[in-house]
């Protein structure tokens, strides 16, 4: 019998991992316990721990001395430089920040990444890095936490949280073996470096092991699983589904009237929204994108959306549809899931005409539902708020070089593009469906239905080898 240890690096693990079929997948086949740092009243958000009568266990938070934290970036930035993605040199070549002192650190990070910008070099500081962190007294606490739960498996749902480094030597010293999930498809080309070396990864595609062998080069492929995402199994499931009446009176719409879903990204990622948003509403407004259609602005879960007040009040008749994530801090990590957005965002990548966004993931989620979706790609400040025209960043990068070369969106270059392209989809909804179906199958695996249980089997399988 399996036993998985469910280790949640944020909110949004925890709404792909607890909240779809995942906890019944690995019951069906063993046990599940759960580890994570979420504040314990914010439990109750999630029916399966109740349910399935699941044990917790609470995260320790991450912690550095000062020559562990050097490490650390050191190979961030020796990552950024060997690897040298678009993002990547973006990211390079962002200026310092903060006063002298920080700066000269940053400064000696990045000179310090670029000598060691090698396999070899990454390796070996790398295990300078776990031979300090192990002795941390967290470490030793993990080792008996585990000891006493005996999993068959460590599961993480995100790569990337530094604190799971004290976990997986714990678990490692035990011979218990770890897995991650590479947990969006832009962690490997956009994000920083792994934040330990995993026995096991779990990915979505054959394209993302293709991507975590080249950036990884010391990893095992057998070693890797192709599973798919939980993440859009939601939108496959007719529990979900509600009646186009039934939603859109939910959302405050008529349903006899087309819907536009304007998708906001973070205020660092996409600082323009409120720009783009009076774009399009601008054009609603004038009748240049036809048909009357409404617009249901949903800013992403973890921005406070404050900025978008100036607008709001502009045009009132604009759907501003805040996500029901609870805000339990800043940050993602402080941001929860709720069942409520799950079946909301199911229902508005459903029945919505078009969906407007920056490069975002969502361009996925309503590709899934076979829903058009129009890419922001004109900057509205000038300068570029960015540094650079939007389109020669986020187009460029590497993770959504596919939805450019596969045409499985269209990209408004200018104002009146997004009016040109909204009206085409608008008139014609079939327009590259073959695109989007192609997109689909690239990026999420096998298929989108079953990758909650290719996850669980991948564990079962890991564990009964480690057995």
């Amino acid at each position: 019998m399996t036993k998985v240890l469910l280790v949640l690096g944020d909110g949004v693990g925890a709404r792909h991992f607890l909240m779809g079929r995942f906890p019944s997948e690995v019951c069906e086949r063993g046990e599940l316990e759960v580890m994570h740092a979420m504040p314990r009243d914010h439990e109750a958000e999630f029916p399966a721990l109740r349910e399935k009568r699941l044990r917790t266990h609470r995260v320790a938070r991450h912690r550095d001395t000062k020559t562990t934290s050097a490490l650390r970036q050191t190979l961030q930035f020796a990552q950024m430089y060997w690897a040298n993605t678009r993002a990547m040199q973006l990211h390079l070549a962002l200026p310092l920040r903060g006063g002298p002192r920080r700066k000269l650190q940053q400064r000696v990070m990045r000179l310090a990444g670029r000598g060691a910008a090698s396999p070899r070099a990454m390796a070996a500081i790398a295990e300078m890095l776990r031979r300090r962190v192990s002795r941390f007294p967290e470490v030793s606490a993990y080792r008996k936490l585990l000891s006493e739960i005996r999993p068959s498996v460590v599961f993480f749902t995100n790569q990337r949280k530094p604190e799971g480094l004290m976990l997986v030597l714990a678990a490692q010293q035990l011979g218990i073996p770890t897995a991650a999930f590479v947990y969006s498809w832009d962690n490997l080309t956009v994000k920083g470096r792994v934040a330990a070396s995993f026995d096991h990864y779990l990915v979505w595609s054959e394209l993302m092991k293709d991507e975590l062998l080249r950036y990884y080069p010391f990893t095992d492929p057998d070693s890797v699983y192709v599973v798919g995402t939980p993440q859009f199994e939601p939108a496959t499931e007719a529990s979900h589904l509600l009646s186009r009446e039934e939603f859109f009176e939910m959302a405050g719409a008529d349903p006899a009237r087309p819907l536009l879903c304007y998708s906001g990204g973070d205020v660092v990622t996409c600082p323009e929204d409120p720009g783009h948003v009076d774009a399009l509403m601008d054009l609603v407004r004038s009748g240049r994108i036809g048909g009357k259609p409404q617009i249901l602005v949903r800013p992403a879960p973890v921005d406070v959306a404050t900025r978008y007040d100036e607008v709001r009040k502009k045009y009132p008749e604009m759907i501003f549809a805040r996500p029901k994530w609870l805000h339990a801090g800043k940050g993602w990590d402080s941001v929860l899931p709720t069942a409520d957005d799950v079946r909301f965002l199911v229902n508005l990548t459903e029945h919505a005409s078009v969906n407007i966004n920056m490069a975002s993931t969502m361009t996925l989620d309503f590709s899934v539902r076979d829903t058009p979706v129009v890419n922001i790609a004109f900057d509205v400040a000038s300068p570029p708020v960015l540094g650079g025209p939007v389109w020669d960043i986020y187009y460029e990068f590497e993770h959504y070089r596919p939805v450019v070369e596969i045409g499985a969106a269209r990209f408004a270059r200018s104002k009146e593009e997004l009016a040109t392209h909204v009206n085409a989809y608008l008139d014609d909804p079939s327009l590259d469906r073959e695109a989007r179906k192609e997109l689909v199958a690239l990026e999420t695996g096998p298929t989108v239905v079953g990758a909650a249980a290719r996850v669980a089997a991948a564990l079962e399988d890991i564990g009964r080898t480690a057995r």
